[in-house]
């Protein structure tokens, strides 16, 4: 690996750096975004049985602001639940509003280094490049440099398509998981605010 690293030259620690963050915000994400970690299954059962039970209390919203995504939600809609649906309905959006924030956080980075990649493997195929034509002096060609010259324009364009086509592919995996989980967290929603005040009323 190290003799790759010194073939490729200077220009492929920024690919390496790109890789790294790449990996560090896909493990990230994937433990982020578990579907028990944003919506629990069982949740709105338990709300729902808890209000029943005891109301609400601050206890009760501490739970749920600790416990998920959607909790952050339901804790937002059952701190209004004594005033009108609509209200209701508004709060748990803004809170939804911000719950999509944390749920898309760092998503733009991936995607910024889909999208930077390639571009800094071209570069490194430009450096490449120029030691090429550096290799050619008034003695002749250089043969060493011209291999060196060969390989940084090589493995630095190899290098940033590597990064890039995972980076993407992720990107477009997480930005879609969040798409169908905010769906399914605006649904529940509604359900939540038509179960309680249809008990009231």
């Amino acid at each position: 690996m190290l003799s790759i690293i010194q073939a490729a030259g200077w220009p492929i620690w920024f690919i390496i750096l790109c890789s790294v963050m790449c990996l560090a915000i896909i493990g990230e994400r994937f433990w982020t975004l578990r579907r028990s970690a944003v919506l629990p299954p069982n949740l709105f059962q338990d709300t729902v049985q808890a209000y029943r039970a005891q109301g609400v209390s601050s206890d009760l919203i501490t739970k749920l602001n600790e416990n998920s995504f959607l909790g952050r939600v339901f804790a937002s809609g059952l701190a209004n639940v004594k005033s009108s649906r609509d209200v209701m309905k508004e709060s748990m959006e803004e809170a939804g509003r911000a719950v999509l924030v944390d749920m898309e956080r760092f998503l733009t980075g991936l995607g910024t280094i889909a999208t930077v990649a390639p571009l800094l493997g071209l570069f490194g195929t430009v450096i490449g490049m120029i030691e090429i034509f550096g290799a050619s002096g008034s003695s002749g060609q250089n043969p060493a440099q011209l291999a060196h010259g060969i390989s940084v324009a090589l493995y630095n364009t190899a290098g940033g398509i590597a990064v890039a086509v995972p980076a993407l592919i992720f990107y477009r995996h997480f930005r879609g998981k969040v798409d169908v989980m905010v769906v399914d967290m605006e649904q529940q929603g509604i359900r939540l605010v038509e179960t309680l005040h249809g008990e009231r009323e």
